[in-house]
């Protein structure tokens, strides 16, 4: 008979081949941003931006095939087989995004099954962190810095990380800085003009979490902790801003950010257009124009992308589990899931999987002094 650990590491080693061709940022993000962006603004914001997207080089239909082809159920250990079983549909909702993306409802409608909508609970939380007033500008909030200034600050923080990874620029990114896993590199937005709180909070969001989990997950010997356990990104998310929250980086206008984007997402879910969630920011919650359109166009981008309301649910998540003692080194192992720590913890006692290698520097410490931030945290529902 075959042993449990050999037909899981056929298995494991055959979705990794199939998944690494699927990294849905590489194709979600718009071509031609700064045209469009231009059009808009002359038109004083009346046309629909005309959004045009890189081609992916897989057949979906095969691809969804080839991963149905994978023989879960003849893993023998339930609890493991459970998980590559909920991996098989999580990479299949992630293909049909991807398989629709510029097509309107139906990748809006994929995204809702790969990611979900926010909740009520989580429109009104967004909106208890809007009523709070805007703190005064300081000097670390000015953009100051180019993007090579940005790239030197990363490398001199890196310098705390025991790992090499590679800096590159970009001007077709929706954010101004990421980082993409299975290169282990982080883009930066060449055309952004970085603030210092900028510069910190992305140093602990991309290189102290999202470049952890990358390095740690490429020390594992299943590779399901290199290419993402379901629903990772809330936690991943959570993790990062986590991470700027311990590290002294968490403001009330990130915080602000973050819930802009789950009054964006939740206007996918009214059917707004991408002008009328630019009017919504911008003449209901009264947001400056050019942040406005960034917010609209990564909900908007590829037909209606929902993920963005996640990084304040999983925000809230990991405060709250840390707050109760949990340790988090187990979410630190790769790209993982806070509902699969049991898992985790079980893959380490199946010595399928191994205590981390790279550490979070802010978790060290809780250093934050933001006495609204904490308040805040601590009263979200």
């Amino acid at each position: 008979m075959i042993t449990v650990e050999k037909e899981l590491l056929e298995i494991d080693t055959k979705l990794d081949e199939l998944v690494r061709q699927i990294e849905l940022l590489d194709y979600v993000n718009p071509i031609n941003i700064a045209e469009e962006k231009k059009r808009f603004f002359d038109s004083k914001y009346t046309i629909e931006p005309n959004f045009k997207y890189p081609k992916f080089q897989f057949n979906a239909f095969e691809l969804h095939r080839s991963f149905f082809d994978q023989k879960v159920e003849q893993i023998q250990d339930k609890k493991i087989q459970s998980l590559y079983t909920d991996i098989v549909y999580t990479y299949l909702s992630l293909i049909s995004c991807i398989d629709n993306i510029g097509n309107g409802k139906k990748f809006y409608y994929n995204s809702l099954r790969a990611f979900g909508t926010p909740t009520e609970i989580d429109v009104e939380n967004a909106k208890f962190i809007l009523h709070f007033e805007d703190e005064d500008l300081t000097s670390d909030m000015l953009p100051t810095y180019s993007a090579l200034d940005a790239e030197n600050y990363f490398k001199t923080f890196a310098q705390q990380y025991n790992f090499d990874f590679k800096i590159e620029h970009s001007e077709k990114l929706s954010a101004i800085a990421m980082v993409l896993n299975n290169i282990k590199t982080l883009v930066i937005n060449k055309n952004h003009t970085f603030s210092k709180n900028e510069l910190q909070v992305l140093a602990n969001h991309e290189i102290g979490v999202h470049m952890v989990t990358t390095f740690n997950g490429a020390k594992q010997q299943l590779k399901i902790f290199s290419h993402g356990f379901p629903n990772n990104v809330e936690t991943q998310e959570g993790l990062a801003v986590y991470s700027e929250f311990m590290s002294n980086n968490l403001t009330l206008k990130r915080l602000k950010e973050l819930a802009y984007r789950v009054i964006a997402v939740d206007s996918l879910a009214k059917g707004y257009t991408f002008t009328k969630t630019f009017s919504l920011l911008t003449n209901t919650y009264h947001l400056n124009k050019n942040d406005a359109f960034n917010i609209t166009l990564r909900v908007h981008r590829g037909g209606g992308f929902t993920k963005d309301y996640l990084y304040l649910t999983g925000l809230k998540k990991i405060f709250e589990y840390h707050k109760k003692g949990n340790d988090l080194s187990p979410l630190l192992t790769g790209k993982v899931s806070l509902e699969y720590v049991d898992t985790i913890n079980y893959l380490k006692d199946k010595s399928l999987a191994v205590a981390i290698t790279h550490k979070n520097i802010a978790f060290a410490e809780n250093k934050n002094t933001n006495k609204l931030v904490a308040f805040i945290l601590n009263n979200l529902k």
